[in-house]
């Protein structure tokens, strides 16, 4: 069997992390087996997907009352929605009868979750409310209030919906770190969905993150996308909190100007007026932050080598009854990118699989988020629990060693000024 697809490897200990754990200039890329291998794949789930805030929604998909989302989140399949107060609450997707799935996709639901087999009834909040003939000959001690649905943490940040299986993992807003500052000029909370698309892609979920999170192959992969974010001008964009993050300032539209056409969102500042944001939110969500739109990627994971992706543009709701013939741009330059994309990660995903070769070098200049991406897996494969969780400390203001190849912003983010004249 070749290298790194070994199925004796045990993936929860420190030492199989070393080619991670070591410095950015001597650390090396992810075994094979962690795009190809199954073994991988399942503990992974349980260690990160089971125990993670995953992202599994934009927060408008379910802004108003009776509307119920069906979603896979790690091992198991729960439901989302919101009470009559229009609070959001997640449960497990099974019936606590005899354990009958609840709804097999996103539904209206009015004000009764109703399982299709014995037609038992759950208020919005999880309560059992109607258990149909079931006490016409009475059960000694059966207690209503001892069955309702098992709860799912469930929590909105900006734009995103999110679900955490572990009581024990720390709030969401805790594992953003400083993202909702550094991004609250954009007022994120106000922006409404306008174009979806659901891909399948022959490809491991981490290669399309990977991909998203470095610039190194952009002027082969993606020449049009080079004219108007280029190379010279990336930077980086993270504070502490388990995100990856590098910005494109100035943004261009010189030479091609199709997500620059719609009109900004309100009372931008300066530095977020002419720059793209594009964040990577450990696991699975990739945002691409404009100053007019946001151009979402949702990663499920579905097998070693296949990954399901969501992808949403969101407009601010002042722009949101754009006709489609303005939007129709915007929407398809980030078509023609991600298509470029997918191409590129599914030739990843077979030389991984047929070649497997030991794991290459990372490039410090564009690959920084990389390494700090594989260190969070490493945190969470490792950890028999995530509630000590301790998330990366930010780039430092003035630390080269911090920013191999990313230079000096010309027109950082607020929140760098300020930690730099606070430092």
């Amino acid at each position: 069997m070749p290298d790194g697809v070994a199925r004796d490897v045990d993936w929860t200990s420190p030492e199989v992390w070393s080619g991670t754990r070591a410095p950015l200039t001597a650390a090396t890329g992810l075994a094979p087996a962690a795009y190809a291998g199954q073994s991988f794949f399942d503990i992974e789930q349980q260690h990160v997907f089971d125990r993670a805030w995953v992202c599994v929604g934009v927060a408008d998909e379910i802004a108003g009352r009776g509307r119920m989302l069906v979603r896979r989140l790690g091992s198991r399949s729960i439901v989302v929605t919101r009470n009559s107060d229009g609070e959001l609450r997640g449960f497990l997707n099974s019936c606590r009868h005899r354990g009958t799935e609840l709804a097999e996709a996103d539904c209206d639901v009015a004000n009764t979750i109703r399982c299709p087999y014995h037609r038992w009834g759950y208020s919005l909040d999880g309560e059992l409310i109607a258990t149909p003939g079931f006490e016409d000959v009475p059960r000694d001690g059966f207690d209503r209030a001892a069955h309702g649905l098992h709860p799912v943490r469930v929590d909105t940040w900006g734009v995103l919906l999110f679900a955490c299986l572990a009581e024990d993992t720390p709030p969401l807003l805790e594992w953003l770190g400083d993202l909702p500052q550094r991004m609250a000029g954009y007022g994120l909370d106000g922006w409404v969905s306008r174009d979806e698309q659901t891909l399948d892609i022959d490809a491991n979920w981490k290669l399309i993150s990977e991909n998203f999170q470095e610039y190194y192959h952009l002027r082969w992969v993606h020449p049009e996308l080079a004219k108007v974010s280029r190379v010279p001008d990336h930077y980086r964009y993270q504070g502490p909190g388990m995100y990856c993050g590098q910005t494109t300032t100035p943004v261009s539209g010189d030479a091609r100007d199709e997500w620059l056409a719609l009109p900004p969102a309100p009372e931008l500042d300066s530095s977020d007026l002419v720059s793209g944001r594009f964040v990577a939110i450990f696991p699975n969500v990739l945002l691409s932050v404009l100053p007019n739109h946001v151009w979402t990627m949702r990663l499920d994971p579905v097998a070693p080598g296949r990954t399901r992706e969501t992808c949403t543009l969101l407009l601010p709701e002042a722009t949101g009854a754009t006709t489609d013939e303005a939007v129709g741009p915007t929407r398809d330059f980030w078509v023609a990118v991600n298509g470029e994309d997918v191409d590129i990660v599914q030739r990843s995903q077979r030389g991984l699989t047929l070649g497997a070769v030991p794991a290459g070098p990372l490039a410090p200049r564009f690959e920084e988020p990389l390494h700090r991406f594989h260190n969070m897996l490493a945190d969470c494969m490792t950890s028999a629990s995530l509630a000590g969780l301790e998330v990366p400390r930010g780039d430092r203001i003035g630390v080269e060693a911090d920013r191999w190849g990313s230079g000096v912003n010309p027109n950082p983010p607020t929140i760098e000024l300020t930690e730099l004249v606070e430092g």
